[in-house]
């Protein structure tokens, strides 16, 4: 995996720190530099005003008293409300809280709400990543008093009261106009929701040298092309449409839409061939639609049986429109029993709903599931928040688990994570999950491993519908992806 894409939870990035002092950068420096990131980042922004800098009592304090310095330097007028005695700051933070007394005035206010009278823009150096209970007492009334006042926030690192590697609210949390952290994003900065809290998010080089991740071995990732470009099938000139394989999709016979929907999809992405496999009543529904999508009446009650029994049929999905009954469950383990890369969506899933050990026992590093919310407290049962979540569900099915919604996250049976953020919000609508779900599957059957065609599947679809753009509809999302492609096999941005 690229260091790039690298996230990094709140102990990872301790041991980054660490990792870096014990190679000869003192902490102080580190520090500094992160004041310095922030300070950079708030000029860039905004013109002088009067800043209230709210300091907690530990190393995100730090940053704040340096953040007060260096911009009381520039000749902003500044003033710091500080969590707690002066006295009991230790280490780097006692060395800043130090440095800021010896400069200007170097007062040091209690922290109250008083402290934000007045000001035009308030830097939350309170708590970080680092927080692990809920806020309570005056800190929580400090951040709800800071939500009723119409100014800007620069959180440093995470906004107080949002967790750093669940991106979950403590209690009560700032919502932050801009985030600036340090060497690499963690979980927060991605899931929500933390990433509607942080604003924008800068990361900000502070002098870790990537080669720290070499001894951390990250297992997060935020998606995107890095992760699995060199896996994608591109077409070969020498090649011919039985090489970029057959997919197949179970087609029900109310909801015929999803069907089409992920056939048309599967087509896009590259699948050499893709069939519809559909109750014979169906089949004039079907046969009406696409031309270039093959049409399977299943005339006996084993027929789709009979059609994972041709090797060339190698990829297929079972969910979409499918209905919740026998026959969905029957194909799904027809198709995992013939050994076929499986994508399982939507009523494929909740077919399993109240006997998900029948679905455990047979999948395998090949399959994927791509739960909703809904769908994955109704098949896994497992609460927590969404990465713990995947990973978990992941590790219980031995399959890859996508798990849907703004912040998908796809996991796979080993702990390695993804986390998406490039989806707009207008993929909310009636049929967008079935063309991810025929993304990818038209991306396996083209031979591409299960977990690598799952997060180009969630890229593919969050840039297809930034393309497609307001008044999106699942059906422009497909039409789409040729733009995105063209992009991406250039290795250019994909235009707004």
């Amino acid at each position: 995996m690229p260091a790039s894409n690298a996230i990094l939870t709140v102990t990872e990035m301790y041991r980054a720190d660490a990792l870096t002092i014990a190679g000869g950068t003192p902490g102080d420096a580190l520090m500094e530099a992160a004041g310095a990131a922030v300070v950079q980042a708030i000029v860039k922004r905004w013109r002088p005003r009067e800043v209230a800098i709210l300091c907690g009592p530990g190393n995100n304090g730090g940053d704040g008293f340096v953040i007060a310095r260096l911009l009381e330097g520039l000749g902003w007028p500044v003033r710091v409300g500080l969590a707690g005695e002066r006295a009991a700051l230790k280490g780097d933070a006692a060395i800043m809280a130090h440095r800021w007394t010896e400069q200007g005035d170097g007062k040091v206010q209690p922290l109250s709400a008083s402290v934000l009278d007045g000001a035009g823009l308030v830097v939350d150096a309170l708590f970080g990543a680092g927080l692990s209970r809920p806020l309570d007492g005056a800190y929580r009334m400090i951040i709800e008093d800071l939500a009723t006042r119409v100014v800007p926030i620069v959180a440093v690192d995470v906004p107080s009261g949002v967790s750093g590697d669940t991106g979950t609210v403590l209690g009560a949390a700032v919502h932050a106009t801009l985030t600036v952290t340090f060497f690499r994003k963690k979980p927060a900065h991605l899931l929500l929701p933390g990433r509607v809290l942080c604003g924008e998010v800068v990361v900000a080089d502070i002098g870790i040298a990537d080669d720290v991740l070499d001894a951390i071995t990250p297992t997060i990732y935020e998606n995107g092309p890095a992760l699995w470009r060199g896996d994608y099938p591109w077409p070969r000139l020498d090649g011919h449409k039985f090489d970029r394989g057959h997919a197949v999709v179970f087609g029900g016979a109310r909801m015929t839409g999803a069907a089409r929907l992920a056939a048309r999809a599967a087509r896009r992405v590259g699948a050499g061939l893709v069939s519809i496999a559909c109750d014979p009543g169906a089949f004039p529904i079907y046969a009406a639609g696409d031309p270039g999508t093959i049409v399977s009446p299943l005339d006996t009650p084993d027929g789709f049986k009979e059609l994972m029994a041709d090797e060339h049929r190698n990829a297929v999905l079972v969910g979409p429109g499918a209905g919740t009954g026998d026959d969905t469950r029957r194909h799904i383990l027809a198709a995992l029993g013939a050994g076929k890369a499986t994508v399982v969506d939507a009523d494929g899933l909740t077919a399993f709903a109240d006997r998900s050990g029948d679905l455990y026992g047979v999948l395998t590093q090949r399959c994927l599931l791509t739960p909703h919310a809904g769908e994955f407290k109704r098949l896994f049962g497992i609460v927590g928040d969404k990465l713990t979540q995947a990973r978990s569900a992941a590790a219980r099915a031995g399959a890859v688990v996508l798990v849907k919604g703004a912040d998908t996250v796809v996991a796979a049976p080993d702990g390695q994570a993804v986390i998406n953020a490039n989806a707009p919000p207008d993929l909310a609508t009636a049929g967008a999950g079935d063309v991810l779900a025929g993304l990818a599957v038209g991306l396996m059957a083209q031979g591409m491993p299960a977990f690598e065609a799952a997060c180009a599947a969630v890229w593919l679809h969050g840039e297809s519908a930034a393309i497609a753009g307001p008044g999106l509809i699942a059906e422009d999302l497909a039409e789409a992806l040729p733009t995105v492609l063209r992009h991406l096999r250039d290795a250019s941005p994909v235009p707004p």
